[in-house]
């Protein structure tokens, strides 16, 4: 890292541009000074991160992206380690590491292409957010389109690219930018370099227009096309949904706390049903009724748990309207040490006169707080998770659409409804309307429940359905299929709230073709690596063998 000044104040700069675009990424979303996020300084958020790959040499990215990963993610989920004293720790280090990996990559691409290697950087982006969503790691908070989850005209091309359109659009700028900012380094800061001095902005500017041109013509196109998209649904049918927060993380406390939030979530749901017209269907968040219901019901190990679920059964059949309510689904089954035991799922339960009548088993559990697959291969880490008082969960197998009384729903369960591919193939299946059902009451974080609806948005614009969410503590909230916030409970309050959605079925380009466009990112990105690498490799044998020559 020889700068012409020294060593420290090279690292200095480099340290503070870190923190800045750490700083401007937490900054975009949703976070404790701002609730809803400053979406526009996404824009901008990633320019000292790819101002830092023209400065820095491929050792000292790794550091410097370490560096970013730890303090862009502790900044932007602070309130993990509520969740567990491990989540934050291990997000932390993941994202350490994704970074110590990305930042060098960013700077592989200006070493292979000097004058437009920014575009293959914006290329590199799109496809590193959309890998980091894949496996048993796969975690979606802090991909750039999210930041803009109000800003409605700009986000209905996700009907067609996903968040992942609306992510390249956001990103672009800041590698451009960076481009031209690159102009005003001295020769010697940029590692590597021989060929002649970088451009000053104006003159980049300049040379770079066409790029430019087409971006601007990218971004009017999906302006244009988002205004005259974003309709009312005047003709669809609707659906009334009664969204019962009873604003207590359910899991605290004994079967006394259990009873008494059970009388909460009874009361709100009464409100809700004695208003004219009634709902068509009622929400409970996920677990909100703790004592394990088909468990107790079967197998009454523990009186008052069985007389909590028998107060709660005879409840719903005296009810017309159907219940779903989210559960701990527990079962007699064979474990994987091959004996009998009691498996939990994490479960969506559908009730209609007291009578269960589906259900559903959340697909995609939170990765080491409520499963962990590798119990041979670390068992320290299983150890030291089962040691933090980790709840771990089977896996369910099954996409459920439920379908009662003329509505199709499906119940993506919590962290489900921040992977797109999730909600597309509960509409690939037929479901009509999105119920997700949430407790994010354990982090007592505003932030933190923000953050996750602002997700949830792009379900309903992806897919051109309306979503609902159900929530401990919030953000209970109803979505129109072009996005558009219909109705939102006060967070951190008991509410019951009845919000009537449209009712629509048609099919979005995005639930028939999934995530191509990231898809296309990825790939293009891995062969223009290749290629450069490539280029470089048979550019440097010629230099070899030229210099060989008598």
């Amino acid at each position: 890292m020889n700068a012409p000044r020294g060593r420290f104040p090279h690292f200095l700069l480099s340290f503070v541009a870190v923190l800045l675009a750490a700083l401007l990424f937490a900054a975009s979303f949703p976070n404790l000074l701002f609730p809803r996020g400053i979406s526009l300084l996404a824009w901008i958020a990633a320019i000292p991160l790819f101002w830092l790959s023209y400065r820095l040499s491929l050792g000292a990215a790794v550091f410097f992206g370490a560096l970013y990963g730890y303090a862009a993610y502790g900044l932007f989920n602070y309130w993990l380690s509520v969740f567990h004293p491990l989540a934050g720790l291990i997000v932390g280090v993941i994202y350490l590491a994704y970074f110590a990996l990305f930042l060098p990559l960013l700077r592989l691409a200006i070493l292979l292409f000097p004058r437009r290697g920014y575009i293959l950087q914006w290329i590199l982006w799109i496809a590193f957010e959309y890998l980091r969503t894949l496996g048993f790691l796969g975690y979606p908070y802090g991909i750039m389109g999210y930041s803009q989850w109000y800003m409605l005209p700009l986000i209905q091309i996700a009907g067609i690219f996903g968040v992942w359109g609306v992510s390249a659009l956001v990103v672009f700028p800041s590698a451009y930018m960076a481009a031209a900012l690159r102009g005003i380094l001295s020769r010697r800061a940029e590692p590597g370099r021989t060929g002649p001095a970088p451009l000053p902005p104006g003159a980049f500017f300049r040379r770079e227009r066409l790029p430019a041109l087409l971006y601007l013509a990218a971004l009017g196109s999906a302006l244009i096309y988002g205004a005259f998209s974003l309709g009312d649904y005047p003709a669809a049918p609707t659906a009334r949904i009664a969204l019962i927060q009873h604003n207590t993380d359910p899991w605290r406390g004994d079967i006394e706390d259990y009873r008494q939030n059970f009388r909460v979530l009874r009361r709100l749901s009464d409100e809700a049903l004695a208003a004219d017209p009634k709902p068509d269907l009622v929400a409970w968040s996920e677990t909100a009724f703790v004592p394990r219901i088909y468990w107790h019901q079967t197998y009454r190990d523990d009186q008052a748990s069985y007389l909590l679920v028998k107060e709660l059964l005879d409840y719903l059949k005296d009810q017309e309207v159907p219940f779903i309510i989210g559960n701990d689904d527990a079962r007699r089954e064979i474990t994987p040490q091959g004996v009998w035991d009691r498996v939990d799922y994490n479960g969506a339960l559908l009730f209609h006169r007291g009578k269960l009548l589906d259900q559903y088993r959340k697909l995609r559990l939170v990765p080491f707080t409520e499963y962990f697959p590798y119990e041979k291969q670390l068992p320290w880490v299983y150890e030291a998770l089962k040691n933090a008082d980790t709840h771990f969960w089977k896996k369910g197998e099954e996409v459920t659409v439920f379908s009662i009384n003329g509505l199709k729903f499906s119940t993506p369960i919590c962290f489900e409804d921040s992977f797109g591919y999730i909600s597309r193939d509960f509409v690939k299946a037929g479901a009509e309307i999105i119920v997700n059902l949430t407790n994010d009451a354990w982090s007592g974080s505003l932030p933190a429940q923000m953050q996750h609806m602002a997700m949830a948005v792009f379900r309903a614009v992806e897919n051109r359905r309306s979503l609902v969410r159900s929530t401990a503590s919030g953000q209970t909230c109803g979505i129109d299929p072009g996005g558009r916030l219909l109705a939102m409970a006060e967070p951190f309050a008991e509410v019951g709230l009845t919000v009537e959605v449209p009712v629509v079925t048609g099919a979005a380009l995005y639930t028939r073709w999934g995530d191509f466009f990231a898809q296309i990112f990825t790939v293009l990105g891995i062969i223009v690596l290749i290629g450069g690498l490539g280029r470089g490799i048979i550019k440097r044998n010629r230099q070899g063998g030229e210099d060989e020559r008598p």
